[in-house]
């Protein structure tokens, strides 16, 4: 694995990781490459300085992730937001989207799973639903 930190047109900077640095040459000329701010494609290696690290050095203790630009932190913050104020319906979400939306149920906010075709018709009936931009929290136990 390598570790680059890019840079777009636009001046928004931000660290990847790549199988290597073939695999970065190959994705950069498919055209795969994207500002994980805006989107552009217009992006390129900025210069960086190696980090190698001495027997000597412990790596500083701290979280384990945290959001590495101010759109993945204001993702984070919106999903925060979401996930305390919504109901988790899980897989009932398109159920129970359609019984709130015909005054079957109480009027809420809620979130859950919903196949690709329940979703569409969902939508195709006038039922305003959006797909949320991160994935599903997966539990081990």
């Amino acid at each position: 694995m390598i570790k680059y930190t890019l840079k777009c047109e636009h001046g928004h900077q931000f660290e990847s990781w790549f199988e290597s640095a073939n695999a970065y040459d190959k994705l950069f000329g498919a055209g795969m490459v994207t500002c994980s701010v805006c989107g552009t494609l217009g992006v390129e290696k900025s210069i960086m300085a190696p980090r190698v690290q001495t027997s000597r050095e412990r790596p500083a203790k701290g979280p384990l992730s945290q959001p590495a630009s101010p759109a993945e932190q204001a993702l984070a913050e919106m999903r925060k937001k979401i996930e305390a104020e919504a109901e988790n319906v899980g897989g009932n979400f398109a159920k129970e989207a359609r019984k709130i939306h015909d005054g079957e149920a109480p009027e809420r906010s809620i979130i859950g799973e919903a196949k690709i075709d329940d979703a569409k018709a969902l939508i195709e009936d006038g039922i305003p639903v959006v797909p949320l931009p991160w994935g599903r929290n997966k539990r081990s136990n």
